[in-house]
């Protein structure tokens, strides 16, 4: 992790203290962007044991996570892997714009967050909650803040709430500390509260 993210994540006590117990992260793109995207697309609505086991006989199905394994893939055979008619419909069009577009970090590289979103958001089956963690975990952008997250959420929560609910514009004034490193701040959040 760079000085610069340490530096001023450390700014913040609660942060501080989450980087010295759980160490340095990395934020960085990643080497198979569509395979993240997929990942992404399965995990949506599935608790996190539910969909490590689909995603794995998903995989097992396809042998390569490509889009065009994906495209030629039987569509009974990844529904009986787990995936909802409905998931198999979305990573036929996430394929379907892998193959017409370049959404790899390079092709991305031009377009500031917000219009990777407007980008992602136009495949179907593809929300704000996917196209940003497809910001932080397949093109590595630095500055990400998933409120849409339920474990960023509870996870915020719980370190800055004191007892009490808070609202997205108080999680949004907690994340703004940490610009312009808030996927790091994210990654620790994530960290304690699966701990």
């Amino acid at each position: 992790m760079d000085e610069a993210v340490r530096e001023t994540l450390a700014t913040d006590p609660r942060m501080s203290t989450l980087i010295d117990r759980h160490g340095p992260v990395q934020i960085q793109p990643a080497d198979s962007p569509f395979r993240r995207l997929a990942v992404s697309i399965i995990n949506q609505q599935l608790s996190t044991a539910s969909a490590t086991a689909v995603r794995e006989r998903v995989f097992d199905q396809l042998g390569t996570v490509e889009p065009s394994a994906v495209l030629a893939a039987d569509e009974s055979a990844l529904r009986a892997a787990g995936l909802s008619e409905a998931k198999v419909d979305y990573l036929q069009h996430v394929a379907r714009a892998f193959q017409e577009d370049d959404l790899t970090p390079d092709g991305l590289a031009h377009l500031e967050d917000a219009a990777v979103i407007d980008r992602l958001t136009d495949i179907r089956g593809v929300g704000e909650w996917t196209a940003r963690m497809y910001l932080i975990f397949a093109l590595g952008r630095p500055d990400v803040l998933p409120l849409g997250d339920l474990a960023v959420r509870r996870g915020i929560q719980a370190l800055y709430g004191n007892g009490r609910e808070l609202d997205r514009e108080a999680m949004r004034e907690i994340g703004d500390r940490w610009r312009p490193y808030r996927s790091y701040g994210t990654q620790y959040v994530w960290l304690e509260y699966e701990d």
